[in-house]
């Protein structure tokens, strides 16, 4: 199954919520009403893309159809027109395709770090996976740094996977302060020469104002040994979490200072309206959506393909 598949699959819930609405509320030949708007309002903000998302899609519906006869072609084109605004902002750099590392700023000398946060249950140990993978297949070596050190799972999930992969890892104890991890991978990463070191953190939410400073202690870190690190910091999200997970995205953001997001999860049970939401709310443009389990499922997010295949057909 092709990306643009994988994707209408995975979207297969919001394109449902979408339509059956479109379909029951915008009849042809019917003038469009107030009553209708609002109701229509509801549906939006169901696919989880936010109170402000869908009041600019009906605003614009209102000042485009309201008091006329409906063409439910127009109504798509306008809701996919402004969902496409909101997601593609002024000053985005328009990513290639074909170049899946191109969402991700390069550093002038190796190597690139890439510091990988979000909370317990997100996928993100296995979401380092694929993004490895993603940067091997473009003919880069990449190194890992196990810095989840509290829990011990996370740690041995990380290492399997360095050793499927064929990359070496930095880990250290458990229970090991994860700066520490944090300076001896980029220590391992800059004297063996590797293009990419990816590090892990903890993701624990019940000790957030602690867990908040160990963040940005472990980015002090990495800056005082490769000057200018990370040069990215990638927030992973569950889509099944909907705006909660936004919410408890933001206070993460703040301390890696997000450059991007990665929603997981995106398998057909997600209301793919949060990447609407997470735009809109935080800034952060989503980088990568992954749309299955395979190691090879982690996709370059693209925002035209992602709002087409909210409303194509099958």
């Amino acid at each position: 199954m092709g990306w643009f598949d994988r994707l209408k699959q995975g979207l297969q819930k919001t394109k449902q919520l979408l339509q059956t609405d479109v379909r029951d509320l915008f009849k042809a030949g019917q003038i469009l009403d107030e009553a209708q708007l609002e109701k229509f309002e509801a549906g939006l903000i169901r696919t989880d893309m936010g109170v402000a998302a869908a009041s600019q899609i009906i605003t614009n519906l209102r000042n485009e159809y309201l008091g006329r006869t409906v063409e439910v072609a127009n109504i798509w084109g306008t809701v996919k027109s402004t969902l496409k605004s909101i997601l593609i902002g002024e000053n985005d750099v328009r990513w290639d395709r074909d170049q899946p590392l191109s969402p991700l700023k390069t550093a002038a000398s190796k190597p690139t770090v890439i510091l990988v946060s979000g909370v317990n249950g997100v996928g993100k140990t296995t979401t380092i996976a694929k993004l490895a993978k993603l940067i091997q297949t473009s003919g880069h070596t990449v190194m890992l740094a196990a810095g989840d050190t509290f829990r011990a799972a996370a740690v041995e999930q990380l290492t399997m996977w360095s050793e499927r992969l064929g990359c070496p890892i930095v880990t250290k104890p458990s229970g090991t302060d994860p700066a520490a991890v944090a300076f001896a991978g980029c220590e391992a990463a800059v004297k063996e020469g590797v293009d990419y070191l990816i590090i892990d953190t903890a993701g624990r939410l019940h000790t957030q104002q602690n867990l908040m400073k160990e963040l940005e202690k472990v980015r002090r870190i990495i800056d005082k040994q490769v000057p200018g690190a990370p040069h990215e910091s990638l927030l992973v999200i569950d889509a099944t979490t909907g705006q909660n997970g936004v919410n408890q995205a933001k206070q993460f953001s703040e301390a890696i200072l997000c450059t991007g997001i990665v929603l997981t999860k995106l398998d057909g049970t997600a209301r793919g309206g949060v990447v609407v939401a997470i735009r809109q709310q935080m800034g952060t443009p989503v980088k990568y959506v992954g749309v299955g389990e395979q190691i090879d499922d982690l996709q370059l997010f693209d925002p035209d393909s992602f709002v087409e295949a909210l409303f194509a057909e099958g």
